[in-house]
């Protein structure tokens, strides 16, 4: 068969929704044809819209190999290699075909929508801003532009969506980065009423359930959890449901609660051990030791968390060897993972082993250390933060208690330069943590990574306007390395007496783990300073009884992590 009769068969299959027969048909295509690019991009085409972005990758990028003057064959490429999260080698693809593509407003959303999966959210609002100016209603640059405004705390934000919406009004994931945007900009009524909305239209949408929480929680409800009761009610087939608000009760100290939620979902989905582990992890930490031993020891699911709450288990019960067991079968499946790490030390500090020397007692693992040009960085980036405050709540599954506002998304993505030069501040102050730690030893979870490329991932800023705010011991199990910078303290924090008010504390265990053991490391907060620490170490901080805390939190990872 000539290439067109190859191309005409599987167009016809494709149509009577013989998807497999298509791919067989292109198959023999381009062995009989291998130079016709049509048959390749065809192939892709059909591979992307099947769900094998592999392929279509592959197929997309031979396609272009033999006719390198068709750009559309590269942007395809590219967005088959965004499918599947490989954002750079996207961007790469696209810089080969720049020329043939800049008069072209796909060509600039496709290339932003590769900037925005890196994270370059202001390279991603400039090629979206040339997209628009091209095609100013093209409906993927208008909801790509808004989704990055809306990540950078523009003020215009709320404006883009609405501008998105009149190209696309049913697009639900609009609607719910409208919320968004409206809960930053301080009108916290509108956006309640629209994730109301979007919850009860699609109540298995757990972002929208999520977010229409955290509103019930900024607005001071006790039931702040009742959208996810209520969306279990209409979808009762729905497990993710109770298993996200299981996770939202945990979070903030309801262990009852969530152990009750869980152990009904449990009689729902007898077959879905998920459940079980919940109910048995929060049964543990509502202190139904019994309760939980039962399901501990009778449960079958080998999974990392698994493993690691069932150790937590035996930690409590004081049983070590039981616990370091099966802490066992949880570094076999991940390594490195952090909370099995940090329970480790636990144990090892609990039954007087060495080894938490080597873990967390090296000189250069933790460090205080002033932040690079802090006279000129800290009073502008203080003031940005206080408006962002201002507008901010309590955070939905943090680890703030006694009141306190946490700001949204990644803090260090926003666009405002005061926040910028305080991002490149503690880049700096970092590297010479970097440089004070001990040497590399690829056997330890945090200087396996010593020479590795750092990043800052996640980044935000609490603020304490009164006494009684803390941070309960927790860890951050997504990074490598943890920290706490300074930025407002009352003045007399910490100072005099033994109550070491307000101070961080490295090492004391979580209070559900019930280890009566001291931190080991205790730091008193000063303005202008950054603590860092292996993400491995619990830390916390005593309450204080009056003034105004703020700080900046971020996690720091390594590319190595991914691999």
């Amino acid at each position: 068969m000539s290439a067109q009769q190859f191309a005409a068969k599987a167009i016809e299959a494709a149509q009577r929704g013989d998807t497999v027969g298509a791919l067989a048909t292109l198959a023999e295509a381009v062995k009989a044809h291998p130079r016709e690019s049509r048959l390749w991009h065809h192939a892709g085409s059909l591979m992307l819209k099947s769900g094998n972005a592999e392929g279509a990758v592959q197929h997309f990028g031979q396609a272009f190999a033999l006719e390198p003057a068709n750009f559309d064959f590269a942007i395809d490429q590219a967005i088959a290699l965004t499918t599947l999260d490989r954002y750079r080698e996207a961007l790469e693809v696209l810089a080969t075909v720049e020329t043939q593509g800049a008069r072209h407003a796909h060509y600039w959303s496709t290339r932003a929508n590769a900037a925005r999966g890196t994270g370059d959210f202001e390279t991603a609002s400039k090629w979206y801003d040339r997209a628009l100016e091209i095609e100013p209603s093209r409906p993927k640059a208008l909801q790509g532009r808004a989704t990055v405004a809306l990540e950078r705390g523009e003020e215009d934000a709320p404006t883009r969506f609405d501008k998105a919406l009149a190209i696309n009004q049913g697009d639900a994931q609009l609607w719910l980065g409208k919320a968004q945007a409206l809960d930053v900009a301080g009108r916290p009524a509108e956006a309640r009423e629209i994730a109301e909305a979007l919850a009860r239209q699609f109540p298995q949408w757990l972002d929208a359930l999520r977010l229409l929480a955290q509103l019930r929680l900024g607005m001071g409800e006790a039931d702040f959890a009742a959208p996810f009761r209520e969306a279990a009610e209409k979808l009762p087939g729905e497990p993710g449901i109770p298993g996200e608000h299981c996770r939202q009760l945990a979070a903030l100290d309801l262990a009852e609660e969530a152990m009750e939620v869980a152990a009904e979902t449990r009689l729902r989905f007898p077959d879905n051990p998920h459940f079980a582990m919940l109910e048995a992890m929060q049964a543990g930490a509502a202190g139904h030791d019994e309760r939980a031993e039962a399901i501990w020891t009778s449960l079958e699911y080998d999974r990392v968390d698994r493993h690691v709450f069932e150790a937590r288990h035996w930690v409590r019960r004081k049983d070590f060897a039981r616990a370091d067991s099966v802490l066992d079968k949880a570094l076999a499946l991940s390594p490195w993972d952090i909370g099995g790490w940090a329970l480790r030390d636990l144990i090892w500090r609990a039954r007087g082993d060495t080894r938490h020397e080597w873990l967390h007692g090296q000189d250069g693992l933790v460090q205080f250390l002033p932040l690079v040009d802090v006279d000129a960085v800290l009073p502008d980036a203080i003031k940005v933060l206080e408006d962002l405050h201002d507008n901010a709540h309590h955070p939905l599954g943090q680890s703030l208690r006694g009141g306190g506002t946490q700001t949204r998304g990644r803090l260090f993505d926003r666009h405002e330069p005061e926040l910028q030069a305080l991002h490149r501040s503690i880049t700096a102050t970092l590297a010479e943590y970097r440089n004070n730690l001990p040497p590399a030893d690829e056997s330890h979870p945090l200087l396996r990574h010593r020479q590795s490329d750092w990043t800052i991932f996640g980044s935000w800023s609490i603020r304490f306007l009164k006494g009684g705010g803390h941070h309960k011991a927790h860890l951050h199990p997504e990074g490598l390395i943890s920290s706490a910078c300074y930025l407002q303290l009352p003045d007399d924090l910490g100072a005099g007496g033994e109550s070491k008010e307000g101070w961080i504390e490295l090492g004391r265990p979580a209070p559900d783990i019930r280890l009566d053991l001291e931190p080991l490391q205790e730091i008193q907060p000063k303005i202008g300073y950054l603590a860092l620490f292996p993400s491995t170490l619990y830390h916390g901080t005593r309450k204080f009884k009056e003034g105004r805390r703020m700080t900046v939190a971020f996690d720091v990872q390594s590319k190595l992590d991914k691999q």
